[in-house]
């Protein structure tokens, strides 16, 4: 024989009832389940509402009639007219009676617990009865039972204890006598000694039905409610939350008792202490198996079994000189909090016992803070203790499981998850048990901590990155292809999703509460896009406090750096294609850089240098191995590579470069390029990545053009000064073919200093077969010091830079 309890989304409608009753229907019928039934989703808030208006002589005609329909128009969809009749006049009693009362309370202007504890009973009883009514249709045996005459408790009004021994009895006796029926019994409501109501507090329908498989010795509690079981986390703030098989009750009690409300720890303990397992079902979901609650649970490969949460918390810390050393000050202090019935929740002390720290609900911190003050108003008066204050806007998150006391480094993992991410904690406490670890921290970041969390405990989970991107020109668009065409492959080989939240360029900007379409993100920005305003954009994305963050920078402009501090600061990653920030004042570089291992965030910038070509990445892993670097020689221009690979035979010099012009490879100007001002930018970077605190000024650039041509006023006089010099650059070119050389122009760092200039090179330099508008770096080191590194490719372009930012926010995601 089993016990069923549905709760208030199960019985809240008429479709709902109709689930109940299959579900009934599917039972053999040899030994009939005891049904225990919740009120009306709804009605308890309605009922509470209405006595806290009648203390106050307020007006609650609107509720009273809310309740009314919703149980009639129940009656009107399931019962045939012949059969309605009968429940309507018992409904309308109660109704009668329940408005009787709260009359008294109106005129009394007095709402006593006993008297909230009789209002709030109406909704069980009424439900209860309808249904049972309902169910006789099917079940004619069906039979509604008052469960307040059965579980006797003492007279706490509204959170009553249960009289055991003889509960157990008037159960015994009472199913006795009614095998043969169906019974439909009230959830949350008991009596005490003298047949008054009383209630059983936070899920007391839950513990009506583990009281009665207590005394009945169930084969099983099934709970059904509107969720798949116990989950991993709060599904309305993890997506990725998954419904897990079994717990053991040391583990459902700890997160039950840190905010998982699909079930209440009191309910477990008539179950626990009869080992009668626990099976948590859905209502709207009849083919999952449901979440089972048990001694002997099955060895979990999971580290921690989920993550549970409270949303509002607050805390009080005691600190001073007068509790070291006092034996017995804790127990004062907490003896003190349960004499007025306050529940301290979370409690920590310092390791010189200098302080104690400890969390309860919002509704009772003032309340402890006064009782606090009143009883070592002496020691506050000598300063042997400092006022304590209250704290509020806190939460607290914990991760439960049985595995957490055999697995080293629980806490390394969960710390690092929130110190990535920015969540600052304000209290730790973990049991002896190990079961348990709990911290409290700002409510702001409970979101994006148990995202965080979730996604470092639960590996087998894709980890998420959510990134705003800046940019949508060649490098933007092609970056997000690239992102909609290797999606897949990241998630089933990576196991990381990159969701695109928001996008800005110059004229628009777009910050969804969900993942853009790739495939349809210009139309999504078109549609809903508003006038771009960076500091909007940077602003929205703080606020929107998202674990795993990254901002990209797809522009050349110099407005974005200005925000990179303040987003690194925000615990946000950050990768950039713009190499402005790095190149200019050595200052500012270093405080990206600080920043970024501050607060423990990524700063990639890889596509500063060479595009997608891996030299950043290469020289950083030559530093940390340990290897010294000599001397670095590069060429970091495709345009002035493609110039000077084909700058031979008959071709002349402003020939090629009109041609490098016509393929795209310069910028409208061509000085621009030319002038070497880039590639000197990324020697800098370069440099400073090598440890050298170099500025602008402190690089040697040769111009390779004559300084007519660099005065030209325009284009077109910059071609016609370039071809009055076919001599100068004809000679130079002879001269390099005479030695058997090329010419080539070079950027070289060596013992802290760089310099950049046209060179003429033979066939054993590295860079003599350079051709197309490809990049080359050599490194010169310790390890390659006979036979240099060297990387070549494709330096330019928008296939090579978006991939190269590509791989900069996957290094994100490895972290």
């Amino acid at each position: 024989m089993n016990i069923l309890k549905f709760g208030g989304t199960s019985v809240g409608s008429a479709s709902g009832i109709r689930t109940l009753i299959s579900i009934l229907k599917e039972r053999e019928q040899d030994d009939y389940p005891v049904v225990v039934l919740s009120a009306m989703s709804g009605v308890t808030n309605l009922l509470q509402a209405m006595a806290e208006k009648a203390q106050v002589a307020e007006e609650y005609a609107a509720e009273l009639k809310e309740i009314e329909e919703k149980h009639f128009d129940v009656i009107k969809a399931l019962l045939p007219a012949s059969a309605q009749n009968p429940v309507f006049t018992r409904l309308k009693i109660y109704f009668n009676e329940l408005e009787d009362i709260l009359q008294s309370v109106y005129h009394l202007k007095e709402l006593s617990a006993q008297t909230r504890d009789l209002i709030l009973s109406f909704g069980e009883r009424c439900s209860a009865f309808m249904i049972s009514h309902i169910a006789k249709q099917d079940f004619p045996n069906a039979l509604c039972v008052d469960g307040a005459e059965l579980i006797k408790t003492d007279s706490n009004f509204g959170q009553a204890k249960v009289n055991t021994p003889l509960t157990e009895l008037l159960i015994q006796d009472f199913y006795g006598a009614n095998r043969d029926k169906l019974l439909f019994v009230t959830g949350f409501i008991a009596s005490n000694t003298e047949g008054r109501t009383t209630t059983l507090g936070r899920g007391g329908s839950d513990f009506t039905a583990a009281i009665w498989g207590a005394a009945l010795n169930a084969n099983e509690i099934e709970i059904w409610t509107d969720v798949d079981g116990m989950l991993t986390a709060d599904p309305r703030m993890v997506e990725k939350a998954f419904s897990l098989p079994e717990l053991s009750y040391t583990e459902a009690m700890e997160l039950s008792y840190f905010g998982a409300k699909v079930i209440y720890p009191p309910t477990m303990t008539p179950a626990f202490l009869k080992k009668i397992p626990i099976v948590i079902k859905n209502t709207f979901n009849k083919d999952f198996k449901g979440t089972y609650i048990r001694h002997g649970v099955n060895t979990s490969t999971l580290p921690i079994k989920g993550i549970s949460s409270i949303n509002e918390i607050s805390i009080l810390n005691l600190s001073g000189s007068g509790m070291v050393g006092k034996a017995g000050f804790s127990g004062r202090l907490f003896s003190l909090l349960s004499r007025e019935q306050i529940n301290v929740v979370l409690i920590t002390q310092s390791s010189s016992e200098h302080s104690i720290t400890f969390a309860v609900k919002p509704a009772d911190a003032l309340s402890a803070l006064a009782i606090i003050n009143k009883e070592f108003e002496l020691e506050l008066q000598a300063k042997k203790l400092e006022y304590p204050e209250v704290e509020n806007g806190l939460a607290v998150l914990a991760i439960v499981g049985e595995n957490m006391k055999h697995t080293p480094g629980m806490s390394g993992k969960l710390f690092h998850a929130l110190g990535r991410n920015g969540v600052n904690v304000r209290a730790i406490a973990q049991g002896s048990s190990e079961y348990n670890i709990s911290v409290i921290l700002s409510k702001t970041d409970l979101s994006k901590a148990v995202n965080a969390v979730h996604d470092a405990f639960f590996e087998d989970l894709k980890k998420t990155l959510h990134v705003f991107c800046l940019g949508t020109g060649n490098i933007g668009k092609t970056l997000f292809r690239q992102l909609l065409v290797q999606s897949p492959l990241l998630a089933q080989n990576n196991d990381l999703e990159v969701k695109v939240m928001g996008i800005s360029n110059s004229r628009q900007m777009y910050v969804s509460k969900t993942a853009l379409d790739l495939a349809d993100w210009e139309n999504e920005l078109n549609n809903n896009a508003e006038k771009a305003d960076l500091a909007s954009f940077v602003k929205q994305m703080k606020a929107m406090n998202l674990p795993n963050c990254v901002f990209v920078d797809n522009t050349a402009s110099v407005n974005p750096v200005n925000y990179y501090q303040e987003i690194l600061e925000s615990s946000i990653s950050l990768v950039t294609c713009n190499k402005i920030g790095n190149s200019a004042e050595y200052a500012q570089y270093d405080a990206f850089k600080t920043a970024a291992r501050k607060y423990g965030v990524d700063f990639h910038y890889e596509t500063n240098v060479g595009a997608g070509l891996p030299i950043i990445r290469t020289l950083k892993d030559l530093m940390l191995s340990g290897d010294n670097i000599f001397s670095i020689e590069a060429i970091l221009s495709g345009t002035i590579s493609f110039i000077f690979n084909n700058f031979k035979n008959e071709v002349l010099f402003h020939e090629i470069v009109k041609e490098a012009q016509e393929k795209g490879y310069t910028e409208p100007d061509p000085r621009d390029d030319l002038n070497g001002k880039d590639f000197m930018r990324k020697m800098l970077i370069l440099a400073r990545d090598a440890g050298y605190p170099l500025e602008e000024a402190d690089v040697e650039l040769e111009s390779m053009l004559p300084p007519a041509c660099m005065a030209a006023t325009s284009v077109a006089d910059f071609y016609q000064e370039l071809e009055k010099k076919t001599a100068y650059f004809e000679d130079l070119k002879n001269q390099a073919a005479a030695g058997n050389k090329v010419l080539r122009y070079i950027g070289r760092l060596e013992e802290g200093k760089v310099k950049i200039n046209l060179q003429m090179v033979d066939e054993t330099h590295p860079f003599y077969m350079l051709s197309g508008s490809d990049n080359i770096i050599s490194f010169t080191t310790d390890r390659y010091k006979d036979r240099p590194l060297v990387i070549k490719g494709p330096g330019a372009g928008a296939e090579v830079t978006a991939a190269g930012v590509f791989a900069d926010i996957i290094n994100v995601g490895k972290k």
